[in-house]
């Protein structure tokens, strides 16, 4: 199994004949022999629902086992072979079988429970009925760790129903007096969940949050308070008549947490037609707005605004002071941009300001503990490992993950690559440029350590964002160079790096720098000019803006015949130097090369998607905060013409080019806004937004912690799209 996972092509095929013997072995392994076993098994795919249900037969007996990590692999191999079993018997056993074991995992040890109960959340998710009649179970105990009481009150919502919630309830009212401060808020906030998720248990929900709210104590009205607006929001019209118990609650100056008061606000804004002190309250709150925090002062702004349009005679002067102080004496755009527009619609249109601010909300649902189905069903394959705990796809969080029998080794794709054709024609010839004596000792000091590599320029903020941890991704392991006597068969042509020796004597080169599966390589075409063979070759590259370097040691050519010509790919790692800082941002390496006659120097082009990596994927949320985060002095724009074919094809082009897609929306004037993501072997992540009009037209606009990047992009635009 380990050999299988660490090899670029299957190692271990599993076939019936191979199950039946894995599964009689069962008995006889040790328990980590089991694991592995049930791992295995997980891979393999059942022919009929038939045989599936026997496959659960024969693996159900693990799930009594004393250890733990044996439990959960079968219950991995049950939760996956369910999915071809058409016996609804079939499953109703199973889920019998299956709860037991699983409530017993949380006898164990806190760490163990921990992670038996993410597992369980998910198995949940998928599967509600295996733990449906065993809420109990979850039930907090007095010296459980904090950990494990948070995930309990997560499951203990997602199993909730009708004929339990009473017991459910008492259980969070009394969570809720512990002295653990975030576990209260947390129980409170599962009282407003419960709520939201069961329309029959709301009003019970609203009693026990009005008794916490009598407590006086600050952080459970706080969240009370929350939890009850977004009760308000998914069932309007309903539970106005507690509006005067929460206002008592202002009179003692209780709500100073922003969240709170933001909700306390709204509340205000959207039952001001109910609450005869209304701008009392608005107005007290106004006495401090920019005192406030921007989501406080926002909802304030809307409260006021709300006010005004349901009581508009007596509140005229309030909302004018609301929208003086957000226009004018405010330096928050987002501020100042909703005062605008709230003030045009009032001075022009007053019919339409109320169908815009008061129009009904969309009702809420309460999703947070919801998954997508494929991200699910692929955690489902991962359970009982890291992936089933982070609830995040293993490629997420373990670098350079290599999918199994999908990913070919370097060595093999560099092989086949320069395998498959001969070579292309030449392009025309980059100029080679001269360097002084002391320049080669510098380029060719082979035996000189390796400049350190400069501190990543995406800074802590993004670093956390995104994940990426706090400096640049190690090196992945040097693949040797390949040669072969035929020609790369895709991607540019090799650019003419040293046409003809002076004399004719030595060795012609030619090349490209790309990425191929995953690796950053050089792939060269040395032509020997000499009249004896030659053997090796040694590389080193200058200081650049990706820190990329040759391997240590010497290239071999093997045995390379006068007037004969090889390719080789050079697999380049990242830990060459960086240009000094104020350096001209340039995607052009000076390299200098020795063989076993002479040292020749020449500039190779780095393309962009050279140095790109392969989960360059950035989410929506990630991607919107760092857009905004960067300042419009960051942006880099360029023009591209001439583009052919529709967006989808342009999608997937990049794609392959591990240039990814975000989101996509529209202008004003229909034209398509679509936003993409990259990320380079450095760690540097590059935002792009590519607007297309009519005639093959598109302008993009790129952003980027480093602004190098985004200039490198801006200038290799055109070619990256064509």
């Amino acid at each position: 199994s380990e050999i299988d996972e660490n090899s670029a092509e299957p190692v271990f095929q599993m076939t019936a004949h191979t199950l039946k013997k894995l599964l009689a072995a069962l008995n006889e392994c040790t328990e980590w022999g089991q694991v592995f076993i049930l791992n295995s098994l997980g891979n393999y795919q059942p022919q009929t629902a038939r045989e599936a249900e026997e496959i659960c037969d024969r693996v159900t007996p693990r799930l009594q086992h004393a250890n733990s990590a044996v439990v959960l692999a079968a219950v991995k191999v049950i939760m996956r072979y369910m999915d071809l079993i058409t016996s609804r018997e079939a499953l109703r056993n199973l889920f019998k079988k299956m709860s037991p074991p699983l409530v017993t995992l949380l006898s164990k040890e806190a760490e163990i429970q921990y992670v038996a109960l993410r597992n369980i959340q998910l198995i949940v998710q998928k599967r509600p009925g295996v733990l449906a009649h065993q809420i109990e179970v979850f039930y907090c105990k007095y010296n459980d760790p904090i950990y494990v009481k948070m995930e309990k009150l997560e499951l203990m919502i997602m199993l909730i129903t009708g004929p339990k919630i009473d017991k459910v309830l008492q259980e969070f009212k009394e969570y809720a007096t512990e002295a653990d401060v975030e576990f209260v808020r947390k129980s409170v906030r599962a009282i407003g969940r419960c709520a939201v998720k069961l329309e029959e248990a709301a009003e019970r929900c609203i009693h026990v949050l009005l008794e916490l709210i009598r407590s006086r104590i600050t952080y459970v009205v706080h969240e009370s308070i929350i939890v009850i607006k977004d009760i308000f929001r998914k069932y309007p019209g309903r539970y106005e008549s507690i509006i005067a118990t929460l206002c008592e609650n202002l009179e003692d100056d209780t709500i100073d947490e922003p969240e709170a008061k933001a909700a306390m606000i709204w509340i205000i804004g959207e039952y001001a037609e109910r609450i005869s002190n209304a701008p009392d309250l608005l107005e007290a709150f106004l006495d401090n707005f920019h005192d406030e925090p921007m989501e406080v002062q926002l909802q304030l702004l809307t409260a006021t605004v709300k006010l005004f349009l349901k009581k508009p005679k007596s509140n005229k002067a309030l909302v004018q002071d609301a929208l003086n102080m957000a226009t004018t004496e405010s330096d928050n755009p987002d501020l100042r941009d909703r005062g605008f527009v709230y003030w045009r619609l009032l001075t022009t249109n007053p019919e339409a300001a109320k169908a815009v601010i008061l129009a009904r909300k969309p009702l809420i649902e309460d999703d947070s503990a919801s998954l997508d189905r494929a991200l699910l069903d692929d955690l489902i394959a991962n359970l009982s490992t890291l992936a089933s705990v982070y609830h995040k796809p293993p490629e997420t969080f373990v670098t350079k993950l290599r999918r199994l029998h999908k990913v070919k080794s370097f060595q093999q794709a560099a092989a086949e690559q320069v395998r498959s054709s001969s070579s292309p024609q030449p392009s025309a010839a980059a100029a080679a440029s001269s360097s002084s004596a002391a320049a080669a000792v510098d380029l060719l000091s082979m035996g000189a350590p390796a400049p350190a590599p400069a501190a990543s320029s995406l800074g802590g903020g993004l670093d956390d964002l995104l994940g990426l941890g706090s400096s640049a991704p190690a090196p992945a392991p040097v693949a040797p160079a390949v040669a072969t006597d035929a020609g790369p068969s895709s991607g540019p042509p090799l650019v003419n790096y040293v046409l003809q020796p002076q004399g004719g004597q030595g060795m012609a080169l030619r090349g490209r720098i790309t990425r191929m599966q995953g690796q950053t390589c050089m792939q060269l075409a040395v032509k020997n000019l000499l009249s004896s063979p030659l053997t090796k070759l040694e590389i080193k590259l200058d200081v650049n803006l990706f820190r990329l370097a040759a391997p240590a040691g010497a290239v071999s050519l093997g045995h390379l015949a006068p007037g004969q010509e090889t390719h080789v790919a050079v697999p380049l790692t990242q830990t060459g130097g960086a240009p000094p800082a104020g350096s001209a941002v340039s995607s052009v390496v000076r390299v200098a090369m020795r063989s076993d006659a002479e040292v020749v120097y020449f500039d190779a082009q780095v393309p962009l998607t050279a140095v790109l990596v392969e989960d360059g994927r950035v989410e929506k949320a990630a991607y919107l905060a760092l857009w905004r985060e960067l300042p419009d002095t960051a942006e880099r724009t360029a023009t591209v013409t001439g583009l052919q074919g529709n967006l989808s094809t342009l999608t997937q082009m990049l794609q392959s080019r591990n240039v990814f897609f975000v989101a996509r929306t529209k202008t004003p004037d229909d034209n398509a806004v679509v936003y993409y993501s990259a990320k380079t072997v450095t760690g540097g992540v590059l935002l792009v937004e590519l607007t297309f009009s009519a005639g093959g037209a598109c302008q993009s606009c790129a952003k980027s912690r480093d602004e190098g990047l985004a200039e490198l992009w801006s200038a290799q635009v055109a070619q990256t799209l064509h």
